[in-house]
């Protein structure tokens, strides 16, 4: 594991909570980088990437969901949102979006650190490099039209590349892994939030939601992730 510390850049209007977690953070070992609205923050995160960004909602000039939206288009930079904020509609439309992760205001600050470690392993483990030797059979997944790079994160449908989250990523993995069976939501929210992190089955829907939206963004007749109403999801390799 590298030791150089991971770089985690806070956007938020409130100066106490950019103070405080700031503090938090780099008593942690983190390098941080703040920033007090999303315009300013925009050209900062495009052009000198951080390993993890956490974004208010609710801000001036450009609030987090606008902010996410512009980064999403170059960029797949885990990010977690941090909002007062607390609504099914708010945190559904946040993880559909892309964010990685939802905390509403008030927030434990070990709740948010833990949060933070989670998200960044999952980007470690997804970017880890494969040695020259391996073959290529055993990084690639292929189902279908599907083809998943699993250990540069790299997905593509009929050859056409689809940009996705890590989040998105291991939930498309589990399902893809055995085309046909199905997975219920218990056991995705296993397979993406597997440090303990508590998260319902609203976030499951909403990062299948996504995964849907991208692939019809390259194909507008994928239909291979199916829902079985009350039972979970599965993998239609067709």
């Amino acid at each position: 594991m590298s030791s150089v510390p991971a770089t985690i850049a806070l956007v938020d209007d409130d100066r106490n909570i950019l103070t405080s977690v700031s503090i938090a953070l780099q008593a942690e070992g983190y390098t941080v980088r703040v920033y007090s609205d999303g315009a300013s923050a925009l050209k900062a995160l495009t052009d000198t990437p951080p390993d993890l960004a956490v974004l208010d909602i609710k801000m001036p000039r450009m609030d987090g969901m606008e902010l996410l939206l512009k980064l999403r288009e170059k960029s797949n930079l885990p990010v977690i949102f941090l909002t007062s904020k607390d609504t099914e509609i708010d945190e559904a439309l946040g993880l559909a979006m892309g964010a990685d992760d939802y905390i509403g205001k008030p927030f434990s600050q070990r709740l948010l650190i833990e949060r933070i470690r989670a998200v960044l392993r999952r980007a470690q483990n997804r970017a880890q490099p494969v040695g020259e030797a391996e073959e290529e059979e055993a990084r690639t997944l292929t189902r279908g039209r599907l083809s998943m790079d699993t250990a540069r994160h790299r997905v593509t449908w009929d050859g056409k590349e689809v940009q996705l989250t890590v989040t998105e990523f291991l939930i498309l993995e589990t399902l893809a892994m055995r085309p046909g069976f199905v997975r219920s939501r218990d056991q995705l929210m296993d397979a993406a939030y597997q440090d303990d992190v508590y998260v319902d089955d609203r976030t499951i829907d909403s990062h299948i939601k996504r995964l849907r939206k991208k692939f019809r963004a390259v194909d507008s007749q994928f239909e291979a992730i199916e829902t079985l109403y009350g039972v979970g999801y599965r993998f239609d390799e067709e």
